[in-house]
């Protein structure tokens, strides 16, 4: 703690930060919420093997230079993959295990939420870092014969499609991948934000869902997180408010709240 205040006294002088309340009074409120579910047999038992062989290659790291923490992340991608859902994984990396049978418990839910929230009439934004998650999504959309506007890095005419989904009120979805939509769009006509899957930088995270609660918007935006009960998701979440609350202690009393993962914080997702 104390270092910590003698780094935000230092810096202090030469960092100017104004919130978007301080300028914006009458923005409404934004709520947020995390809905969790729990995997489905077949998808744990995938999940499993996964978590067995990252575990192993984290332990092996420590004394071999040659295991690098992209091999680790790698491994880490397929457990998060798998939590999103087992199509997800490349089809070398199945080992023979049926993906279609394997089941993914937060797609149903993701399912009936959409529903939902589209019936209650209210216009959502669903961000995913996996453009092949926002394909599946897009195959259950077009056979429910539900609207929606897609964008990810390689769409063209970006604000064309934000342009339609802003005037065009039978618009209900917008797909959109993390990376792509998390910066310079205002998507104020959107009241709901899903975000399918965490990610490390909570920064980002918080860019994505401020395409919609921002000045212009008039009403009370909800935020929804869909998370994996017992997995590396819930770790995510738990190392992303680690490193939220350093930045906080530094900036509020490095713009950046997440830094580089170290072997201490792959050891923690694992444990």
């Amino acid at each position: 703690p104390g270092c910590i205040r003698e780094l935000s006294g230092r810096i202090a002088p030469f960092i100017l930060r104004r919130k978007k309340a301080d300028v914006f009074t009458e923005i409404p409120p934004k709520n947020e919420q995390i809905l969790y579910c729990e995997m489905e047999e077949g998808q744990k038992e995938f999940y499993e093997r996964f978590l067995e062989e990252t575990r192993k290659k984290c332990k092996e790291a420590s004394s071999n230079p040659k295991i690098t923490k992209m091999e680790i992340l790698s491994s880490l991608l397929r457990m998060r993959q798998v939590c999103c859902d087992p199509l997800l994984i490349p089809e070398e990396k199945r080992d023979g295990v049926d993906v279609h049978t394997a089941g993914s418990a937060k797609m149903e839910l993701l399912k009936e939420l959409l529903l939902q929230t589209i019936d209650s009439g209210h216009r959502v934004l669903l961000f995913s870092q996996f453009t092949s998650l926002l394909a599946i999504v897009r195959k259950f959309l077009e056979e429910k014969e539900i609207a929606y506007e897609y964008l990810d890095g390689s769409t063209k005419d970006r604000f064309a499609h934000v342009d339609h989904f802003n005037n065009s009120g039978d618009v209900p979805v917008f797909l959109l991948s993390l990376k792509a939509g998390g910066l310079g769009l205002n998507l104020t006509s959107a009241d709901t934000v899903i975000l399918y899957d965490p990610w490390w930088n909570p920064t980002a995270e918080a860019q994505a869902m401020d395409r919609s609660h921002r000045i212009g918007q008039t009403k009370k935006v909800n935020c929804v997180k869909l998370i994996v009960k017992d997995s590396v998701e819930e770790k995510v979440l738990e190392l992303q408010k680690l490193k939220k609350d350093l930045f906080h202690d530094i900036v509020e009393n490095s713009t950046e709240g997440m830094g580089t993962l170290s072997l201490e914080d792959f050891e923690f997702l694992l444990s």
